[in-house]
């Protein structure tokens, strides 16, 4: 790859999405060479989170195209020691080079590399591939949501009234929160590792929505971002507010995704913890 194929053209994000396309490409391959390979494991955040040999390898191969890439990008990766320099510049780079590092050293195949491109705290690019899967989720601002090179869309039906039933993927301390006649309505999907897929499978509409746990964080949200929002669907959080990105605090709290109308009655529907 030459990094002269991605001079940056204004506002057109193609180059930029063409250039984390292609390093997401190459860092999906390393992480595939580590697939089912029982690669060297330590653990973080108290012994929370698993982090292998793999992440830090696939982390390696980004940030060494990335950055070189484009010099004057900020970086944000979950692997990364994180530079608050980034918090100076216009544009960031906000990367996971596994998202869902427990379904990959699982064996499970649905775990994505995840990179985006943020300009004015929002994403304006993304990229999600899937290697193991071999599907790649593409998305720039003003372009469609892709899937291996064909325009996909969120599931649109009315939600509003009506007794159809509505899968989503959530965990049960989120479905509770809903009011009973509602909750009736949902069909809980199976559990998926990895929240960028699990987004992804909404933009694409194979799931009518998902709610996220509070404590995701900007790396696992910003290209599934950008790919719902251009799916035709919406990622907002408790509030119905749009997320923001690349500030000093990267966490985030609940959060609602699937279209509109869906995510507007998920808001309406949903009550305090403890509500029967």
């Amino acid at each position: 790859m030459r990094l002269t194929d991605y001079e940056t053209t204004g506002d057109d994000w193609s180059s930029d999405l063409a250039l984390i396309e292609s390093a997401a490409r190459e860092a999906g391959a390393v992480a595939l060479s580590h697939f089912g390979q029982d690669p060297e494991v330590w653990w973080k955040n108290g012994g929370q989170s698993p982090v292998s040999a793999a992440d830090y390898a696939a982390n390696e191969c980004l940030e060494s195209i990335l950055t070189k890439a484009r010099p004057d990008y900020g970086w944000l990766s979950e692997e990364s020691q994180d530079d608050l320099k980034r918090l100076d510049k216009e544009r960031a780079f906000v990367v996971d080079p596994i998202d869902g590092t427990r379904g990959f050293l699982g064996g499970q195949t649905n775990w994505v590399v995840s990179v985006a491109v943020v300009s004015g705290k929002r994403p304006v690019a993304g990229v999600l591939v899937a290697p193991a899967l071999g599907d790649i989720y593409t998305a720039m601002e003003g372009g469609p949501a892709m899937l291996n090179g064909v325009a996909i869309h969120a599931a649109d039906g009315d939600v509003g009234a009506g007794d159809e039933q509505l899968e989503l993927c959530l965990p049960a301390s989120l479905a509770d929160r809903f009011h009973p006649r509602f909750r009736k309505r949902l069909k809980r999907a199976a559990y998926i590792p990895s929240l960028a897929y699990r987004l992804a499978l909404v933009a694409e509409g194979r799931l009518d929505g998902t709610l996220v746990r509070p404590n995701s964080h900007d790396w696992d949200l910003a290209a599934a971002d950008i790919i719902l929002a251009r799916a035709g669907a919406a990622l907002l959080d408790d509030k119905g507010r749009a997320l923001t990105y690349n500030r000093s605090g990267v966490r985030h709290g609940t959060l609602f995704a699937g279209n509109r109308r869906l995510v507007g009655t998920l808001l309406r529907q949903f009550g305090p913890p403890g509500q029967s």
